[in-house]
């Protein structure tokens, strides 16, 4: 995400997420693996490099999780965080743009319970390519994980001096999979540019029910070049989601098991073919478990997709 997005949510916003929260099972260390067991059985997409299955909803942190030092704002993200592994969530996407996010993750699944099965998805953004190894070691620190799977060069920032770096950890074993980012359509002739000449495994783009652009060239550039697409702003950071609810979700919605509009537009996104994971970001948990129901029951077609994205459009 761009660092000119909307403010954090407020501490209000986080306490009305916590009080909705209702009794949930404790996860400790052993607990917390029983718990993953016995999660729903969601979509996932294959991570073409490897062949590993990702669920196809995320958990971003920007701006939902920039909550300080606010213990109370901590714990309600951590029981969004509960919500979303019980759900059957996996990839988590933080920066160190975003504030105190890192760390409140690190609180999260300290206060859930280590045996989670977070797949942690990070960046690297400064323009110093040699300060880039401490940053990612203090983002590590902050998590509190052995080692991250997913790194990012956050908004392409000095990419050119970043990926040896990150394609060296990962030949070490110290990192699982390499990729870049940008949002809200910038760079794009760039991106294409490192997808093409560069060994990523990853790359993240905006893209959602308006903002299609990528549908034209990178989409289709990362199936032919084996890239898994994590979509960004899958709902415009909820100006989408606040249009979309002033019209009646479509009786035909129910075709694909969506009760509500952020399941229609998660399921939208995440039906692409080339798309792997869209990362909705929370601060309550009842949404978090709404966006999860996008996992669940079958994905559009085509045709539905055509359908989805006609009526959006003319609404």
């Amino acid at each position: 995400m761009s660092a000119g997005e909307r403010p954090a949510s407020t501490r209000r916003d986080l306490l009305k997420g916590l009080s909705a929260l209702v009794p949930a099972v404790l996860w400790s260390q052993t607990g917390s693996a029983q718990s993953a067991l016995s999660a729903p059985h969601v979509a996932t997409k294959p991570i073409p490099s490897s062949g590993e299955n990702v669920p196809v909803v995320g958990l971003g942190s920007w701006v939902t999780f920039n909550v300080g030092d606010d213990r109370v704002a901590r714990d309600a993200c951590a029981e969004v965080m509960r919500a979303f592994f019980e759900a059957g969530g996996r990839m988590i996407d933080s920066s160190p743009m975003y504030g105190s996010s890192q760390a409140v993750i690190g609180h999260g699944l300290a206060r859930i319970g280590r045996a989670v099965p977070v797949f942690a998805a990070d960046k690297v953004w400064i323009a110093s390519g040699a300060r880039g190894p401490g940053q990612i070691e203090e983002s590590r620190r902050h998590w509190n994980v052995s080692r991250f799977d997913l790194l990012q060069v956050h908004n392409l920032l000095a990419w050119e001096e970043h990926l040896p770096t990150l394609f060296a950890m990962k030949a070490a074993g110290r990192l699982r999979y390499v990729g870049v980012t940008t949002s809200e359509g910038r760079r794009h002739r760039e991106i294409e540019a490192v997808m093409r000449e560069q060994p990523i495994d990853f790359v993240q783009v905006s893209y959602n029910l308006l903002d299609r652009e990528v549908e034209a060239r990178i989409l289709p550039l990362a199936r032919e070049r084996g890239i898994a697409v994590i979509a960004n702003r899958p709902f415009r950071q909820g100006a989408l989601l606040r249009e979309l609810q002033r019209h009646p979700l479509p009786p035909w919605a129910t075709e694909i098991g969506c009760d509500g509009w952020a399941q229609f537009a998660l399921k939208f996104i995440v039906s692409h073919p080339a798309v792997a994971c869209a990362i909705p970001a929370t601060s309550q948990v009842a949404h978090v478990r709404q966006n999860m129901g996008a996992a669940l029951g079958r994905l559009p077609d085509t045709a539905m997709r055509r359908r989805m994205a006609a009526h959006v459009e003319a609404l």
